[in-house]
This record gives structure tokens, C-alpha cells and sequence, in this order.
């Protein structure tokens, strides 16, 4: 009984504070008519409005932004909406700045907007933003006020006044702490870089928190791959001085190298456990090897293959890392998840980017089962794109219970790159510039155009890359290129010309293929100084040529490996040519680290170009090997040589046993010392067996030495001819300065 009275009591209340809406009446608006306010007030007419009902159109007109305040009262059933609305900004100018692309990024990133609506709360997140965008480019004092001009009919102008003043550069990169690797294999790592004379294009020398923190975390990463599971990395930058330059410091704590000493798999009941026993191979490799999150994540990839060959569904898994004095013990915990469908993906701060990009590297789409596993898989695959800054995922109830609304967040930064190079050395001087672009026209596309010159020879190209062409994974490559020679002492000079469109794709786990088509034109002209071959072979040719790669990698990370192996065998074959030939190349290069002081590597190749009509392999298409593969000899002054001239040959192989030392010489001394041992040879003319009496093995063994010297990166090898040709011209010590700015 007491409980129907309540109910009773609470109805009458209810409708004591209710009144039904007949007319509406808005009082105060200028720019935004009486309808539009009914539209976005859900305002309802005919309808029984409770106290309730008021706060909800107050809210809903809150919440458009165009009135700085709104009250809402019903009498004598009309409802009375006065609002006052706020001022509409007419323009936005940024006095301070001259460079209109900087101008259009600030505008672009602003929360105020021209045409929009003036809201005096936002100008402090305006003026941050402003100064966040200035410290990326260096200026860590920039000093923003804000001003408006009012105008005619509610409207102002909005004015940022700008002083950005110096830039903060970086004079000095330390890093301290118990790091146990050498300084300048970490200045390797991090994308910070000391401020020199000669890094006038970089930006990177400037200081920059965004890439203090890309440090820290590119820091940490290479740690935990060697194995340093603890490792901490702080930072920190030491006061301005009057010259605005700063130090930054890296402390460094590396802590216990660990051993994976176990690894096994939790499979939930549910599932048949049968078919993760393929696994069991995969875990012998890795056990009793030094920690590595990137064998964490090829463990985690072959159990992502299992699952989907199996087409199991709602199947999710999760690593437990135990951490003992013995070493690290990896349990994958394979169950099954939660059944939640996505219903939609938002993609959300993409203003330069298409769309498209952003979802071709998602592992979800629409109408999938709800995976966190892949959730974090595409975004890890989105932020490998090196197009954002940031990219951040937020997951949201769907419209039932077991849907989900996923919304992906990207910032935008700036991807393109000029860099140059110059370099002397006992092979003279040279000069390189490239330009690059990661993200082109938005579309994902990165493109590079670069030009190389030395005494000799100029070269030119410009290349594009697709990495996810068709949103299907795979790679297209297009390219011109063009090859000029100018070799006085030889008698001759020619002009090649060349385009070509390729692919790449991963067939098979950890195994790529690489197929491309290329068109070239050659142009030689000899003199009367050039040999009776080279004159033969005056003219102009033109052949369109197919090729191919099969190429196996699993080292344990590209960029400076410590373990696995890269084997690669490709051949190049014309389908038209003046001139028939076949190329064949093969490559294997191994890694190992035997202690934190001894980095090996061996490295096999070997290369061969032949005929395949009755006429001779064309000088433009025959071996020359670099002296990067055969150190100790001049490039391009050994092998078969005809009247004096060094003609290339039709065979080639190097073998190569290498190792670093990373702390042999103490830290102050900036240097890092490298052994070799180079095995070689250079032979094969197929037009004239009787000259090549070269067809000997050349080795050489020597010292390998980079140093960062006060007037930029040097480099030294010191080598030792072990065997060589009477006709070889060899060096027992070259240097190169240079570096890319």
C-alpha cells in the first residue's frame, strides 16, 4: 500500500512541474533563425515538457557552440528561448610569422575558425598550441598574446602576435649512467643530433621534446632487443646559456641482460590444443637466446598464422613475462575472447592524410569480430607508416551489448626531408643531395629524388613507393633514373637512361618476393684513345628487362642486427634487347653477437652476367664490384683489364668475416674499430679469353674506424693485401669525410 502511494505522489510531483508547449518564441538571435534553434534544440511542439525536458534544449544549444548563454522558460504554454550569441570571427591573422606554410599549419591546428564562433575559453589552448608548434622547430620561448578588433554585426577580427625568437640548439648530446654501449652507436639511434657546422639543413639539431621523448623510446627499444628488459632512460637538458644552446643529457640505467630461459603456451580448454604444437618449433629457436621483444612479437606472428589458417574466431592470446635471476620465462596465453562484433571505425584528426591510408593498415574492418589483439596490430602497422606523430585508439559501446565503436586518432606531422652529403678521400670528393616525402598528396606515397656527383660520374633519380598499393600489403616502386660517365683516361663517356616499375610482397612468412619490369637506353661515345672493344660497342642500345627477388630475412631487427640472417637470390633477364643477356645475384649475410664486446658478421656474394646471343655483354651492363665489398682495392681498378682500360668482368664473388668492438677504445675517443676480412674476385671476358689473365683470388684484411671528429664523421680502413693481381691497383688506406646534414 505505502508503495503505491509513493508511486502515486511521485506522478503527481512529476506533473506539477510540466507544461504542454504550444508555440515557440526566441528572443536575442541575429545570425541563427528561430528554426535552425528549434532544430538543434530538439524542440518539440505538441509535447508535455517537464523540468527535465528544459535542461536537455539547454543542453543540446549549449552545445553548438553559438551562444555564449541561453535561458529557457515556458509560460502559458509557449516556450521562450533568449539567447545571446556569440561574436563570429571574420578572419584570423598571425602577425610574427612570414612563411605562409607555417601560417597554414598554425590555422589548420587552431580550435578557433574563421566563420566560426568566438570563444574566449579557447584562446588558451589556441596559444599553446601555438607554441607547441614552434617547439618542434626549435623556438622554446616564443611569446603569443592574443587580441581581437571588433567589427560591424557581432564579428571581430582575431589576431595572434608572434615572438618567436632564438632557436634552441643542441651544443652537446650526452649520455651517462650505467649504458653500457658505446655513445656513438646510441647517436645512431636517437634522431636528436648535435649542433656542427655542417648540419646547417637538419632540424633535428634544434631542441625538440617531441624528439627528446622519440629518443627515449627509440632508446628503450634498442636496450630490451639486446636483451636489457629493465632498462630506464631519463632525460634532461641543462640551462640556456647566451648563445640559446643547451646540452641534453640521456641517463642511462641498462641493468640485467637477460636469457630467454623458457617459453610455453596456456591454451584455453575450449580449444584444441593440437594445433598450436607447430609452436614448440619456433620455441627451440628462441630459447637460451638473449631477450628480445621482436622475438616476442615473431612467436606472437606465427600464433596470429595458426589462428587464421584454422579460421578460429573470437581467438585472442596474451604474453606473461616472469623475470627471475635465471632469466626470462614467456608464457603465451591463447583463450577465447569475448563475442563483440566492431559495428563502425571512426577515423578522427586526419586533415592531410586520406582516409584511405589510415584504413588500409587496419586488421579490423566493419562487421568483424571485435579483436584487441588486432586492434593493437593495426595500430602499431599505422604508426610504422612514420606519417603521425601520434595515434591513439579509444573503444566504445556499440548500439548493443555485444557491438563496439572504434575511433582512431591521428596527428598529422610533418614528413618531408632535405638532407645532403659531402665527403673527401684518398678516391677525391663527391656531393649528394636528396629530397623526400613520406606522405604525398596525403595519399601514403613516399617519394625521393636524389643527385650524386663526383669527378667522374653524375647520377640522378627520383623513385616512388607505394608501401600498400591496392590497401592489399603489398609494396609498388616506380623509378627514373639517369647515369652519366665522363672517364677522359679510358677514352670513352655514355649517358644511361633508365625507368622501371616493381613490386614487393611477403609470399610467405619472413619470405619476400620482388618482381619488376626496367627500360633502359645506353649511350656510349668513344674516342680515338678507347680500345678496340669499346669502339665496338660505340652506339646507342636499348633493352626492356625483367627481374626478380627471393629474399628470406629474420634478423632480429633492420637497422644494425645482431642475430638471424638475410639470404636474397634474384636474376635480371631481357624480353627485348640489341644486346641478349641473363644477370644472376646471390647474397647471405649473418649476424651474431658472441659478447656485449664482439658483434660478428659474415657476409657471401656472388654475381655473374652472360650472354645469351652471339654477341658480347655491353659495358654498361658488366660487374664492376664497390670497394665496400673488396676493401684494399681501388673501385673500378681491379679485375680484367684490355689496352689499360678496367673493362668489368662477367663473374664476381666476395666473402666477407667482419666484427665490431664496440668498447675497445674508451668512450672519450668517439670511435668505434671494426675488423675485416675481404675475399674476392673479379674475372670473366667473354669477348677476348686471352686477356683476362686476372683471374686470381684477392683478399686483404685491415681496420675498419669511424670516428666523429671535431670537423664532422670520418672514416678509416687500413688494410693489408693478403693475394692480388699484377694488374690490381690497390690502397692501403682510405678516408672519407662527410656527412648527411
Amino acid at each position: 500500500m505505502k508503495k503505491l502511494i509513493f508511486i502515486f505522489l511521485l506522478f503527481i510531483y512529476s506533473n506539477a512541474f510540466s507544461e504542454m508547449v504550444n508555440n515557440l518564441e526566441v528572443v536575442g538571435n541575429k545570425r541563427i533563425s528561430s528554426e535552425t534553434i528549434k532544430v538543434y534544440g530538439e524542440i518539440d511542439l505538441k509535447k508535455n515538457y517537464t523540468e527535465e525536458d528544459v535542461n536537455e534544449v539547454l543542453k543540446n544549444l549549449y552545445s553548438t557552440n553559438f551562444f555564449e548563454n541561453v535561458e529557457v522558460n515556458i509560460n502559458n504554454n509557449i516556450i521562450k528561448i533568449i539567447v545571446k550569441e556569440y561574436p563570429l570571427i571574420y578572419s584570423i591573422k598571425i602577425n610574427g610569422e612570414k612563411t605562409n606554410k607555417i601560417k597554414d599549419a598554425i590555422l589548420e591546428r587552431l580550435t578557433s575558425k574563421e566563420k566560426e564562433s568566438f570563444i574566449k575559453n579557447n584562446l588558451a589552448k589556441d596559444i599553446n598550441t601555438i607554441k607547441n608548434i614552434y617547439k618542434t622547430m626549435g623556438f622554446n620561448f616564443t611569446e603569443v598574446d592574443a587580441k581581437t578588433e571588433d567589427l560591424s554585426e557581432n564579428r571581430l577580427n582575431l589576431v595572434f602576435y608572434l615572438d618567436k625568437g632564438e632557436k634552441t640548439k643542441i651544443s652537446k648530446i650526452n649520455f651517462i649512467g650505467d649504458k653500457k654501449i658505446k655513445d656513438r652507436r646510441l647517436r645512431d639511434i636517437i634522431v636528436s643530433q648535435e649542433d656542427k657546422f655542417w648540419k646547417f639543413i637538419t632540424k633535428n639539431t634544434n631542441l625538440n621534446n617531441n624528439n627528446v621523448e622519440l629518443d627515449k623510446r627509440l632508446l628503450k627499444n634498442y636496450y630490451k632487443s639486446l636483451g636489457y628488459y629493465d632498462v630506464q632512460v631519463i632525460s634532461s637538458n641543462a640551462e640556456i646559456n647566451e648563445n640559446n644552446e643547451t646540452v641534453l643529457t640521456f641517463n642511462i640505467n641498462a641493468g640485467t641482460r637477460y636469457k630467454i630461459k623458457k617459453i610455453s603456451t596456456n591454451v584455453d580448454k575450449v580449444i584444441d590444443k593440437k594445433i598450436f604444437i607447430p609452436l614448440n618449433k619456433e620455441f627451440t629457436k628462441y630459447a637460451g637466446k638473449y631477450y628480445s621483444p621482436f622475438s616476442v612479437k615473431k612467436l606472437l606472428d606465427q600464433v596470429d598464422l595458426l589462428i587464421a589458417n584454422n579460421d578460429l574466431q573470437f581467438i585472442e592470446h596474451s604474453v606473461n613475462e616472469i623475470i627471475d635471476p635465471d632469466g626470462i620465462e614467456i608464457k603465451i596465453n591463447i583463450y577465447e575472447g569475448s563475442k563483440v562484433l566492431v559495428e563502425r571505425i571512426n577515423v578522427k584528426g586526419n586533415t592531410i592524410t586520406n582516409e584511405a591510408v589510415v584504413r588500409g593498415e587496419l586488421l579490423l574492418d566493419e562487421g568483424d569480430p571485435f579483436s584487441s589483439l588486432k586492434l593493437d596490430q593495426s595500430i602499431a602497422k599505422i604508426k610504422a607508416r612514420d606519417i603521425f606523430g601520434t595515434v591513439t585508439k579509444t573503444i566504445n559501446q556499440g548500439s548493443s551489448n555485444n557491438t563496439k565503436i572504434i575511433d582512431i586518432e591521428v596527428e598529422e606531422k610533418p614528413t618531408g626531408e632535405i638532407s645532403a652529403g659531402a665527403g673527401v678521400g684518398t678516391n677525391g670528393g663527391s656531393f649528394a643531395f636528396s629530397i623526400s616525402e613520406n606522405n604525398w598528396l596525403g595519399r601514403g606515397l613516399k617519394v625521393e629524388t636524389f643527385a650524386e656527383i663526383d669527378e667522374e660520374t653524375f647520377k640522378g633519380a627520383l623513385q616512388v613507393r607505394d608501401p600498400n598499393y591496392g590497401f592489399k600489403g603489398n609494396e609498388l616502386k616506380y623509378h627514373v633514373s639517369s647515369t652519366s660517365n665522363d672517364k677522359p683516361d679510358s677514352g670513352y663517356k655514355n649517358r644511361i637512361l633508365s625507368t622501371g616499375i616493381g613490386t614487393k610482397f611477403e609470399q610467405y612468412k619472413d619470405i619476400y618476393l620482388s618482381p619488376g619490369i626496367s627500360l633502359n637506353h645506353d649511350d656510349l661515345e668513344v674516342q680515338s684513345t678507347a680500345s678496340k672493344q669499346l669502339k665496338k660497342q660505340a652506339g646507342t642500345f636499348t633493352d626492356l628487362a625483367f627481374d626478380y627477388a627471393i629474399q628470406k630475412d629474420n634478423r632480429d631487427r633492420k637497422f644494425m642486427p645482431t642475430d638471424g640472417s638475410i639470404v636474397q637470390f634474384g636474376q635480371l633477364m631481357p624480353v627485348y634487347a640489341d644486346s641478349l643477356y641473363i644477370r644472376n645475384t646471390f647474397a647471405y649475410n649473418a649476424y651474431n653477437t658472441f659478447s656485449p664486446d664482439l658483434i660478428g658478421a659474415f657476409k657471401f656474394y656472388a654475381t655473374s652476367v652472360n650472354s645469351i646471343d652471339s654477341d658480347d655483354v655491353r659495358l654498361s651492363k658488366r660487374i664492376y664490384l664497390p670497394s665496400k665489398r673488396l676493401r684494399g682495392f681501388e673501385a673500378g681498378k681491379f679485375g680484367p683489364k684490355d689496352s689499360g682500360d678496367y673493362v668489368g668482368g662477367n663473374y664476381a664473388t666476395t666473402l666477407s668475416f667482419e666484427t665490431n668492438l664496440p668498447n675497445l677504445l674508451p668512450e672519450s675517443t668517439r670511435t668505434d674499430i671494426g675488423l675485416f676480412l675481404d675475399i674476392g674476385n673479379l674475372w670473366g671476358v667473354d669477348y677476348d679469353s686471352s686477356i683476362d689473365d686476372s683471374n686470381v683470388i684477392r683478399s686483404s684484411v685491415g681496420v675498419n674506424t669511424n670516428w666523429l671528429s671535431p670537423i664532422g664523421p670520418m672514416s678509416f680502413v687500413l688494410s693489408q693485401n693478403l693475394s692480388k693481381a699484377s694488374t690490381d691497383l690497390t690502397e692501403s688506406f682510405n678516408f672519407r669525410l662527410g656527412t648527411t646534414f
